[in-house]
């Protein structure tokens, strides 16, 4: 990469964990303004390289240097808080400042974090990663170095971040498993592999070109090697032990030889096709369905309202949409996990579920990786005579004969859920349920799970944002979009964005229009009418103040630009000030109106 005044250089880096080599000599670069995506295997390594460069973690040898003065911000992959602060006071470095306060609000309001009172305890481990991605985003940083930011998002916060990191000349380093991400945002990518790094100057997609490349070349060296080497290892056995200096340089470069014939390169495994699948015609149905949670001093949050679908065979079904609309919920109930308040799902007497949820990663630490698969099945049968023994299985899944072996306690957190994935598998169910699958697990990992899903013979739902991987895998949607709003959409992610684009922009008609009927309805029936709460009191009188100081701001920074005695510096942060500005200006003014018409 650019060794040209680099925001962060790493120099012949060496990390090991007892006999257990991470990586060897690593050395790479990042220049300011590049966007560097950082690829590897579940354990070998990645959150320990971050973890290195935030200085949370020794290192055995080499070198890191960092541009003097750089500013860091670090996103970690399960960030603490004072369990007592509020949100906004978790935002760090904020210390009562207007300007960092209104910045503060606006990120958090992005990635949907709106009560800025709340205690940080009360927040689910997905909202407190997005107060972390939040803190490391006000914060501005020379260079953003973040661990797995797209987990715990929604679509719509995802494109967002996109769109936040493509802006300007921010300099980033990230882990990430979202091929999508990776392809939109970075221009470098870095692949840990074989203990050391290989540097490709394009996105994903370059990458996946070039990475076949590389090993397309080195497949025929080391062939290359092996023919030589069939020689020289009959010209060592011929020759006697006294040689002479020419013979021993022969020699010298015979050992070397050996050393790439004796290399392997990493082959993926045959795709895993199993036959001994069965389903029958009847799947589930889902016969008017309704489900709503109460909330107190608001409407009940409406999951399912009167739905209706009937589940064909051998569908691959996606389920997306934001957070909160009820995806995960829908998933319980047809697993009769959660009651629906009224209609039902009339399941069909072959199905046999196989659920991967978000929270069943539960086990004995002390077990090892195999004994954990083999007290499921000791093999599982895969139709026309053929069987995968546990290890096998799990081997396919790029579990080592010797990480078999390991005590769970010793997996990564990827590996922990890739041995999870396993689990559910092993049961051979003939309906797959996947709910958000995808996090932590490596590309490579992935693209087992796609192969295996594509060929699977039964049944699957798959709850995820991880658009790539839908595409891959689903043909056909059903898009939550809040409120018991369900679109059934014959398609994978991409075919219904295309489509949403290609619709007509409605929905601020389709919103006054709402409204409107609102507002009849109000008129109708005075006796729906309610006041406003002392909550909502509260923030129409902080709205006002709010409105009024950003209308002054507004207009000196309007004066300012106008005067001809700005400085070059002032007039670039003014500028960009100015939208923003007008946009929190809008959100606090559409916000004020809503609460004053109550």
């Amino acid at each position: 990469m650019a060794k040209e005044n680099p925001y962060l250089d790493v120099q012949h880096l060496t990390k090991s964990f007892g006999s257990l080599v991470l990586f060897r000599d690593l050395s790479f670069s990042i220049a300011e303004g590049q966007k560097v995506g950082l690829i590897a295997k579940n354990g070998t390594g990645k959150s320990t390289l971050l973890s290195i460069l935030s200085g949370k973690e020794g290192y055995d040898e080499g070198e890191i240097i960092f541009r003097r003065d750089l500013r860091v911000g670090m996103l970690e992959q399960s960030p603490a808080f004072d369990p007592n602060e509020s949100v906004l006071d978790a935002c760090f470095n904020h210390q009562g400042d207007p300007e960092k306060v209104l910045k503060a609000k606006q990120v958090l309001t992005q990635l949907k974090i709106r009560d800025l009172e709340q205690p940080m305890r009360q927040l689910s481990g997905g909202q407190q990663k997005r107060v972390a991605l939040a803190n490391v985003l006000i914060t501005d940083p020379d260079l953003l170095i973040l661990d797995e930011p797209t987990n715990h998002l929604d679509l719509e916060m995802i494109e967002w971040l996109e769109g936040y990191l493509n802006r300007g000349n921010k300099t980033l380093l990230m882990v990430t498993h979202d091929r999508f991400f990776l392809d939109r945002v970075c221009s470098v990518i870095l692949e840990l592999d074989d203990q050391t790094v290989y540097t490709y100057r394009g996105n994903y997609s370059y990458y996946l070109e070039k990475r076949q490349e590389r090993i397309d070349n080195r497949r025929a060296e080391i062939a290359r090697a092996n023919n030589l080497y069939r020689t020289e290892l009959e010209w060592m056995r011929r020759m006697p032990q006294a040689r002479g200096h020419k013979a021993r340089y022969r020699e010298e470069a015979f050992y070397e030889l050996e050393k790439i014939a004796k290399q392997r390169i990493e082959e993926r495994q045959v795709r895993l096709k199993s036959r001994n699948v069965y389903i029958g015609s009847k799947i589930f149905e889902c016969q008017y369905v309704s489900k709503a949670f109460e909330r107190p001093e608001a409407e009940p949050l409406t999951i399912l309202k009167d739905f209706y679908y009937n589940f064909s065979r051998f569908e691959k079904m996606g389920i997306v949409g934001n957070n909160g609309t009820g995806k995960s919920t829908f998933i319980k109930m047809l697993l009769g996990q959660v009651a629906p308040d009224s209609g039902k799902f009339d399941i069909g007497d072959t199905v046999r579920f196989g659920y991967f949820s978000q929270e069943g990663l539960h086990f004995d630490d002390t077990q090892k990786v195999i004994d954990v698969v083999k007290d499921i099945a000791e093999y599982i049968d895969m139709g026309g005579g053929k069987h995968l023994t546990a290890s096998q299985f799990l081997q396919h899944f790029m579990f080592t004969p010797e990480q078999q072996h390991n005590y769970v306690y010793k997996l990564s957190g990827g590996e922990r859920r890739k041995l999870y994935l396993c689990t559910v598998l092993m049961k051979n169910p003939n309906f797959l349920v996947l709910d958000e699958p995808t996090n932590d697990l490596d590309i490579v990992t992935l693209q087992i799970l796609e192969e295996y899903l594509q060929d699977f013979p039964g049944c699957v739902i798959v709850v995820s944002h991880d658009r790539y991987f839908m595409d891959k895998v689903v043909d056909h949607l059903l898009v939550f979009k809040g409120m018991g709003d369900i679109k059934d959409f014959p398609g994978n992610y991409t075919q219904y964005r295309e489509w949403e684009k290609l619709q007509p922009d409605e929905p601020k008609e389709a919103k006054e229009q709402k409204a409107e009927k609102a507002t009849k309805q109000s008129a109708n029936n005075p006796q729906q009418k309610r006041k406003l709460t002392f909550k909502e009191k509260r923030e129409l009188e902080q709205l006002e103040k709010d409105i009024e100081a950003l209308e002054v701001e507004k207009k000196q920074i309007e004066e300012a630009l106008c005067g001809g005695t700005t400085s070059v510096e002032e007039i670039t942060t003014m500028s960009k000030r100015l939208p923003v500005l007008n946009d929190e200006l809008d959100e606090k003014s559409m916000r004020w109106l809503e609460l004053s018409e109550i």
